[in-house]
């Protein structure tokens, strides 16, 4: 047996498509195949280069490039890490972890000061989970629509049967309520046999950028509070400036326990997530520090790229940048769309650079974002509401970005009026 040195990617779309059915997915290189089947080897700022030398404007990748693609703060960080010590033994205390915590203690919200650093957000709820459990909060509350990942704890947490039936029986002791539903909320506390922990988005995104009414975050905090329970406020998608603050728990002045990040946290570069918590809330973990422990965690490298993250995004003002581009996306987006598709549109939502296109149809959520792939903008699926498409563009883009961005979203959706002739327009 003989492994293959050379390098075909450079100019071989069949070889990746072929590998991917072979080794990797083949579910994946199906879907990849109705949108074009595009292959990424390059990517800078907003624009992402396929294999055959086309640009596209990533509007997509979940919330993940707030900073875009290869900042260059970043990507400084982590290439002088790498020359000096990448992976730590895990034996001794190492200075870029304590250093990546000690900034993201310090713009996180007032009172969350301990961090525990993991690979994925998925991990980071697991952590809020064992978390909960060591302290006695056995009951789990999240929110239909919500969505926490897929490992078998943060599955039991995500509120969606798809997903969850084919690996029953999950975690026991979970109750799901409706999202925006404070007297659900305070019966499922009253109900619980012990203390719970809540666990809740302050904007769901997968569940199709459904934004909280005004108050929500603050009652359940409020709630939680009265009944003793442990409040997890997941921020792996909307944290970091995604919703023009740093958290979505800024813009109702809450606290939660345990606050999770991921996504935007490894600068575009390095897959990276925590769970940042109280003092109270992670003295369980202080009592046994292999109680919860993972090879990579706070790996020297990632923890270079969570420091160039917060560095880029604090330098260069993309906190406010993500409120102000928001704000003129969103208007801009609603006025095109409705002009459009009229009643095909059921509604246009977002905060910040988290933006939602609901259609009537579902159907024309997937031809929209075929339309979008063929003009050169990324775009991203919802995984809990087939009818909406989401836009979660970088808040790095220029003038002449948002202009390709908005242009590009005209010419999609006029496509798709002219097969829906009917629409009001």
């Amino acid at each position: 047996m003989t492994i293959e040195h050379s390098d075909p990617v450079a100019n071989d779309t069949a070889w990746v498509a072929r590998a991917y059915r072979d080794n990797l997915s083949s579910g994946r290189a199906r879907i990849a195949e109705l949108i074009g089947g595009q292959v990424e080897v390059a990517s800078e700022g907003a624009w992402v280069t396929t294999i055959d030398g086309e640009k596209y404007l990533n509007a997509g990748g979940y919330g993940v490039f707030i900073t875009g693609a290869r900042h260059p703060v970043v990507v400084g960080e982590v290439q002088r890490q790498l020359q000096r010590h990448p992976i730590g033994t895990r034996m001794f205390l190492e200075p870029t972890a304590a250093r990546a915590a000690g900034m993201l203690a310090r713009i996180a919200p007032e009172g969350l000061e301990r961090v525990h650093f993991c690979g994925s957000g998925a991990e980071a709820t697991e952590t809020a989970i064992k978390i909960a459990r060591l302290s006695g909060h056995r009951h789990l509350i999240s929110m239909h629509g919500g969505y926490h990942g897929k490992t078998l704890g943060a599955l039991s947490v995500t509120a969606k049967s798809l997903f969850q039936d084919p690996f029953r029986p999950l975690l026991p002791d979970v109750t799901h309520i409706p999202y925006n539903d404070v007297p659900a909320l305070h019966a499922a506390l009253e109900r619980s046999a012990g203390p719970a922990c809540v666990i809740v988005e302050p904007v769901q995104g997968e569940a199709g950028v459904v934004l909280p009414l005004p108050g929500y975050l603050h009652s359940v905090r409020a709630l939680c509070s009265e009944f003793g329970a442990l409040l997890v406020v997941d921020e792996i998608q909307t944290g970091l400036g995604r919703l023009g603050a740093w958290w979505g728990s800024d813009l109702e002045g809450i606290r939660p326990d345990i606050l999770l990040s991921g996504k935007a946290l490894g600068g575009g570069v390095l897959p990276v997530a925590a769970a940042i918590a109280t003092e109270r809330a992670y003295s369980v973990l202080d009592r046994d520090p292999f109680l919860h422990t993972s090879t990579f965690s706070a790996a020297p490298v990632a923890m270079a790229a969570v420091c160039g993250a917060l560095i880029a995004i604090e330098q260069d003002g993309l906190v406010e940048r993500a409120a102000l581009l928001g704000a003129e996306l969103l208007s801009a987006i609603t006025d095109i769309a409705v002009a459009a598709l009229g009643v095909q549109i059921r509604q246009v939502r977002g905060r910040g650079l988290l933006i939602g296109i609901e259609f009537v149809d579902p159907a024309l959520a997937g031809e929209l974002l075929i339309e979008l792939v063929r003009r050169r903008v990324i775009p991203s699926h919802s995984l809990n509401c087939e009818r909406v498409l989401r836009l979660t563009p970088p808040a790095v883009m220029d003038r002449d970005e948002v202009e390709f961005l908005l242009d590009r979203f005209a010419q999609a959706v006029t496509a798709l009026a002219d097969r829906y002739p009917h629409s009001e327009r």
